[in-house]
């Protein structure tokens, strides 16, 4: 179902389901001069302009003579929080673990991450603290990695044409190969972290960070959590990952921060923009050098 969301003139009411705004245009707690938008609209328009909501409004209309109504105060479930005009989130399945159970709450979440990324983090918490999201992303994350050093393993284990190795080489192999595993949760953490910085900073470049840190934190967190099992598929499970995590973290971003999506992708794509121009730059100069001083 299509989310709406409300503003009543700079103040953001919160976004509704279609049938929760009729329900409170019948009661007075929407106006017709509220304002509305919803995806795939081009701009915000006024309730009384969706057609959907024609009914309602010419219900709750007073009789003929009778004086216009107040304007009603917002009930305590779109009331905006303290600090922030945005209407309290109902949060992911990951946040009701304990009654759910923590392998169905991670398979709901990553369901919904992956298939309705929008709606996903338009119920997202944007605070609570970074160790919920993170314990989600460590598991998502090592999951994923963990197979692809089983793949890499076996692919040079079952090569058509072996190398010859020594038992020596083998044993240093295999004790690697633990290693990397071991350590794999420690390498998602550092990489979560790192990745949240980056983009946040990108995000505030160019204009799109309205939130805190901790929002671009745990839209990587559940982000990369949800895509990073794709590495199980065999071959091109890494360009999978990679082409869904642009698409899931400008979703993400866009909806968490409340910026528009074009410049929420803009802030994923610049770091990969940045490092393709050094590698231009350095693959032009850099031969360059070279056959300057070698004259």
């Amino acid at each position: 179902m299509a989310m709406i969301h409300v503003n009543r003139g700079a103040t953001s009411l919160g976004v509704f389901p279609e049938e929760q705004i009729r329900e409170g245009i019948r009661a007075g707690r929407f106006l017709p001069s509220d304002l509305g938008w919803r995806e795939g609209m081009a701009s915000w328009q006024p309730l009384s302009e969706f057609t959907e909501f024609a009914a309602d409004i010419a219900a709750a209309r007073p009789p003929s003579g009778a004086p216009p109504p107040q304007t009603p105060a917002a009930p305590a479930i779109i009331a905006p929080t303290a600090g922030t005009t945005s209407a309290p989130r109902s949060g992911l399945p990951w946040d009701t673990r304990q009654s759910k159970g923590l392998l169905s709450a991670f398979i709901e979440t990553l369901q919904m991450v992956l298939t309705r990324p929008s709606e996903a983090f338009t119920a997202m918490k944007r605070e609570g603290g970074l160790g919920e999201p993170l314990l989600y992303a460590m598991i998502g994350g090592t999951f994923g990695t963990v197979f692809v050093f089983i793949y890499n393993f076996a692919f040079r284990s079952f090569a058509l044409f072996p190398t010859r190795h020594s038992v020596f080489e083998n044993m240093i192999g295999g004790v690697g190969l633990i290693f990397l595993l071991i350590l794999t949760p420690l390498f998602v953490v550092i990489g979560t972290f790192i990745g949240s910085a980056i983009y946040h900073v990108c995000l505030m470049i160019i204009g799109g960070a309205k939130q805190s840190f901790e929002t671009t934190f745990r839209v990587v967190c559940f982000g990369g959590g949800s895509v990073s099992p794709l590495l199980v598929i065999p071959f091109c499970g890494g360009l999978v990952v990679l082409v869904w995590k642009i698409v899931v973290y400008s979703i993400g971003l866009a909806r968490a921060h409340e910026t528009e999506t074009g410049r929420a992708l803009l802030a994923v794509l610049l770091p990969l923009i940045i490092c393709c121009g050094f590698g231009i730059v350095a693959a032009i100069t850099i031969p360059a050098l070279v056959h300057m001083q070698s004259q």
